[in-house]
């Protein structure tokens, strides 16, 4: 019998403090180096995505014709530590993303003896795949979602003598929960992986649902880009090649799980 088997349950709610406390160093480490740097991020990071000259709207213009000019609004602070809670948020965000495949493993090294042994070999190299979709997600809700909404949104009047002048915290939580949950969107392979290799779904399932599956990435596309069909289109065909993707995946993990259960 294992150590880890012999754990009590006070043992484990010691490992798993440890555990949070590794985590919350590792996050308040890269969110003091973003700290440091907090203007730059925001001049560069968030307030870049103004204007025309950001590579986004550059490349929608070479590609699609669709070019976009400054997007004319203003930026306040309504709070006296609207500023300050922001720049927090901003650095403690930014920080969990600097250090989440550390804490992924901090994560896994919790549960991973908990699992069966066969639940633990489908498993191998979980932390460096769940980490390079994670940061594609960031990337791809960063140069692709955020620039959509902040040009649909900063630019739509409903009327010329409505001027729009954002506070800091709708600007940046717009942005900030954009580009996160984007990057939770794409860990939908590595989901599909598991669950085949678990025995819960398999390809034949997520094929019968494909067409469900059209629907609500283009109702998903719908809600999270601006109402034109470029944008949608732009969002909608890397989340349905997410999910082809994960039928691919499944598959392959099937035949891998039978050929292993055949043996």
């Amino acid at each position: 019998m294992s150590v880890d088997k012999e754990m009590s349950f006070l043992d484990h709610l010691e490992e798993l403090r440890w555990r949070l406390v590794k985590s919350a160093i590792a996050i308040i480490l890269f969110a003091a180096v973003l700290w440091t740097f907090q203007e730059w991020i925001m001049e560069n990071v968030f307030l870049s995505l103004r204007s025309k000259d950001f590579i986004t709207y550059q490349k929608m213009c070479e590609w699609f014709g669709v070019c976009a000019g400054d997007v004319p609004i203003q930026m306040q602070s309504q709070t006296m530590s609207g500023q300050f809670s922001y720049s927090l948020v901003m650095s403690l965000m930014g920080g969990f993303v600097g250090a989440f495949p550390f804490v992924f493993f901090q994560i896994w090294r919790f549960i991973k003896p908990g699992l069966k042994q066969n639940e633990v070999s489908i498993s191998k190299g979980i932390i460096f795949y769940v980490s390079v979709l994670f940061y594609l997600g960031i990337l791809f809700g960063y140069f692709v979602l955020a620039p959509l909404c902040v040009q649909f949104f900063g630019t739509y009047k409903i009327s010329e003598e409505i001027n729009n002048i954002f506070t800091v915290n709708s600007y940046l939580s717009t942005i900030l929960s954009t580009v996160f949950y984007s990057g939770l969107l794409f860990l939908l392979p590595v989901v599909s992986y598991l669950l085949t290799k678990l025995g819960i779904i398999n390809a034949a399932f997520l094929r019968k649902y494909r067409k469900h599956a059209i629907v609500a990435v283009l109702i998903l596309s719908a809600v999270i880009t601006p109402p034109d069909l470029i944008s949608q289109v732009i969002v909608a065909i890397p989340i349905a090649l997410l999910y082809e993707v994960g039928i691919l995946v499944s598959s392959r993990a099937e035949k891998k799980r039978n050929a292993e259960n055949a043996a």
